[in-house]
């Protein structure tokens, strides 16, 4: 199985779902991480430039944890749009990784940029295996399952279901950690501790799913319907 999880920033996808990408890695499924942006604006201190590339280094060595593959689309941050190239290069990444499962972005998020990157990456999901919408990539043969992650903060989204991530928190925070950069850009501008953060969500979502730690999710239902897949550590919600 090869499972895809698309985020708008360097950092997001492991925020949001590694210990959900762990379990698939530990199955032996085939991962694959696609950051929508280069992070160009995340820094106090250094150039776009200089930022831009510390983040693509750090997103490499977040993927090598769990032998992940990296797509970087290389869009600036801050200035993602739900345009005609953007969705041809997210339906190119869709077409690259061919997953049977795909996580995208809430598009109801805080951030613009995650907005943008979840409604693009949904409405790129049929596309993506259409022969006739031509892009660098040739067409999937079948439509993916897509399933939405929860916002940052878990604040406004209702989970359909969760994922004991009980067992996968230390590799999750092993992911996060070689986000360096931005660890000490939140902490300038913020105040917030990165692992803490992330730690305290997931113990909200696991007290809610009735485990230790958990990540939560909403499956994509609209016509036509994709795929049906397991996801490893799934619990429903009453």
């Amino acid at each position: 199985m090869s499972v895809l999880a698309i985020g708008a920033h360097p950092d997001d996808v492991e925020v949001l779902c590694a210990g959900t990408l762990a379990h698939y890695a530990a199955a032996g499924e085939e991962i694959w991480i696609a950051v929508a942006t280069n992070g160009n604006v995340g820094s106090p201190t250094h150039t776009a430039e200089e930022i831009a590339a510390i983040r693509h280094a750090e997103a490499l060595a977040s993927c090598e944890v769990i032998g992940a593959r990296l797509i970087w689309m290389d869009f600036d941050d801050e200035w993602l749009f739900n345009d005609r190239p953007t969705r041809a290069r997210f339906i190119d990444a869709i077409r690259q990784a061919r997953p049977e499962v795909v996580f995208v972005h809430n598009p109801a998020d805080y951030h613009p940029d995650h907005r943008t990157a979840g409604e693009v990456a949904i409405d790129a999901r049929i596309p993506s295996a259409i022969r006739l919408v031509q892009t660098t990539m040739p067409a999937c043969a079948e439509i993916p399952a897509v399933f939405v992650m929860d916002t940052l903060g878990a604040i406004g989204f209702e989970p359909e279901f969760y994922v004991d991530i009980t067992g996968t928190l230390e590799t999750k925070k092993s992911m996060l950690s070689r986000h360096v950069s931005q660890d000490a850009w939140l902490q300038d501008l913020y105040g917030m501790s990165y692992l803490d953060f992330v730690t305290e969500q997931a113990s909200k979502r696991g007290a809610e799913a009735g485990v230790r730690y958990a990540e939560a999710f909403r499956e994509i239902k609209t016509y036509p319907p994709g795929r049906t897949v397991d996801v490893p550590g799934r619990i429903d919600r009453l």
